[in-house]
């Protein structure tokens, strides 16, 4: 099966590294015109340089820091003004980890606006041109957490989950007009905020990285960590024609590290 995208215009969010990234190239490599979206020009411009390209295929980079909400909004806009999306991955860094005691209020709120209100956001500003089209894919990058809370990222547990339910409502109300919504539950991967998270896991349990990163190949059944470009693969699938009857789906990517059903 071979998935083609010509045509199509794709928003990535969270695209100068780890995940991102590895969407934003399997989606070029499969035809789409690109938008990558994150923090670092620097970072997108040398990816830019790196996407596949082919006859039709305009690639380009939006400089937001998803932080700063209101900065947020007024750059989106001017964006959409002139790019309609025709697939929009939602995805961004995570909040600061870190269990529930040891989170305040304010904490919360500021992760809710990383995660939850940037999120839909975006996608209302992407919907109209869906509609006219009827057509349309959201994929939200979100994590197995949403199923099984890790209690080390009590902000990402509780926000992601919001987005989870919202994306489910979204996902009935879009779906008379050609337009999907699935949420991918993420599991380990070998990306850059999984190293942060090893790192500071390790300095607060006294032992090495190396240990760590054992520790969670070995709740794997795959007994591995998982590579960006796997990730990849399922994003174009799911931004595909191929995917017109998968809607409102919460699809774990994580080598079988999901206990729940």
């Amino acid at each position: 099966m071979k998935i083609l995208l010509n045509g199509k215009k794709a928003l990535v969010g969270g695209s100068s590294r780890g995940i991102g990234k590895a969407i934003a190239m399997q989606l070029a490599e499969s035809g789409a015109s690109v938008t990558l979206m994150a923090r670092s020009t620097d970072k997108m411009k040398a990816i830019i340089n790196d996407l596949p390209t082919t006859a039709g295929q305009h690639h380009q980079y939006l400089a937001v820091d998803f932080t700063k909400h209101e900065e947020f909004k007024l750059t989106l806009s001017d964006y959409f003004l002139k790019n309609p999306v025709d697939i929009l991955v939602n995805n961004t860094q995570g909040p600061e980890a870190g269990g529930a005691l040891e989170k305040n209020v304010d904490d919360y709120q500021n992760a809710f606006d990383l995660l939850f209100k940037s999120v839909v956001y975006t996608t209302t500003m992407a919907l109209g041109h869906m509609q006219e089209q009827q057509w349309g894919r959201i994929i939200n990058v979100a994590s197995v957490s949403v199923k099984e809370p890790l209690n080390y990222l009590a902000l990402s547990n509780t926000i992601r989950a919001a987005v989870v339910t919202w994306a489910k409502s979204l996902s009935m109300d879009a779906a008379r007009d050609g337009i999907t919504v699935n949420n991918i539950l993420t599991g380990y991967f070998d990306t850059e905020r999984i190293a942060q998270l090893t790192a500071k896991k390790a300095e607060k349990m006294g032992i090495s990285q190396a240990e760590v990163r054992s520790a969670m190949e070995e709740q794997v059944p795959a007994k591995r960590i998982g590579q960006p470009e796997e990730y990849g693969y399922l994003v174009a699938f799911l931004a595909s024609d191929k995917s017109a009857y998968i809607n409102g789906a919460n699809i774990p990517i994580d080598g079988g590290l999901l206990k729940s059903l």
